[in-house]
């Protein structure tokens, strides 16, 4: 978070409120953000992870449940300006979404998380907000002061921050992962009591893949059919809907005192989301390749014709 706020300036804040090309583009893509997200996490984790319980009968689905909202409640993350520009979309708008969701994430992901979890899982709303300004809004904030007071350092600490996040969202997600080892071996060897025949691991990933990809689906056409966007702009907004910045959804349950299981649906959503986010990408520019292609024999065999009418 310190270091998106270091790519941040007083002028980009500015550039969403004046610039009217952006006026309609950024309330739809943040609403897509915390809306649709939120939704598909609390759908999904309703009908595959709540009602798991062990084999001794231990209500674990709350846990995850509280984990996979997490992530769906969380802001947009920076690997979406990277697969952005794959996908060949508009890098300046996911850039404006990754800093507005950033920013507003402080108050807006304890408020949905505590309308989604409801009853089912105990959360103390204080302790998350708490942890949201704590995690969120006091590095962004801190960060976005260094840029605007100490530039130079700033740029210089930018040229390292890409690989320092890679290392240290790696290092997060999997520490979250081996020390959960054990019990995921012991949900995949036994049947969950009510709750089917999927085991734990196969449970957590499916949610996980399948909130992310509602998040895809819904970000891509909802803009698109809804609101008339571009192309351009719907696949921004889509790539921006679907790709969380997961590591600070575990670092939010770590933060508020949460079952070590709720930090599984972020780590796991890591990698899933940046899967899927680059395969989403590259099959874009695949088939932007093809049209191409295809116009570009058009054109040539039009200008023969032409040629030899001459």
């Amino acid at each position: 978070m310190l270091g998106t706020g270091m790519t941040l300036e007083r002028s980009d804040f500015t550039t969403i409120v004046s610039s009217r090309s952006r006026r309609s583009s950024i309330p739809v893509g943040v609403m897509c953000q915390f809306a649709l997200m939120p939704l598909s996490a609390c759908i999904v984790g309703r009908a595959l992870l709540l009602p798991y319980r062990d084999a001794t009968g231990e209500h674990l689905g709350k846990h995850l449940f509280l984990g996979l909202v997490l992530v769906g409640c969380s802001p947009g993350g920076t690997a979406s300006n990277l697969v952005t520009l794959i996908a060949g979309a508009d890098v300046a708008l996911s850039v404006l979404l990754t800093a507005c969701s950033t920013v507003l994430a402080s108050a807006v992901t304890p408020l949905l998380t505590k309308l989604i979890v409801g009853n089912a899982v105990p959360v103390s709303g204080m302790a998350l907000c708490r942890a949201c300004a704590s995690v969120v809004l006091a590095p962004v904030t801190l960060g976005v002061m260094m840029n605007e007071y100490m530039p130079r350092l700033c740029k210089w600490v930018s040229r390292w921050t890409p690989f320092a996040s890679v290392l240290l969202v790696s290092l997060i997600c999997g520490g979250v992962v081996a020390n959960n080892s054990a019990m995921m071996r012991i949900g995949s060897n036994t049947a969950a009591m009510s709750s089917g025949l999927i085991s734990l691991p196969a449970r957590i990933l499916l949610s996980v893949i399948l909130t992310h990809s509602l998040g895809f689906a819904g970000g891509y056409a909802v803009p698109k059919h809804a609101f008339g966007f571009s192309e351009r702009t719907a696949r921004t907004m889509s790539i921006e809907t679907g790709m969380q910045n997961s590591a600070l959804a575990v670092v939010l349950a770590k933060s508020m005192g949460a079952n070590p299981l709720s930090y599984l649906p972020g780590a796991l959503s890591a990698t899933a989301h940046s899967c899927l986010g680059s395969g989403l990408a590259a099959y874009w520019r695949i088939t932007d390749s093809r049209k191409w292609g295809k116009e570009e024999n058009k054109n040539g065999i039009c200008n023969s014709v032409v040629s030899a009418g001459e």
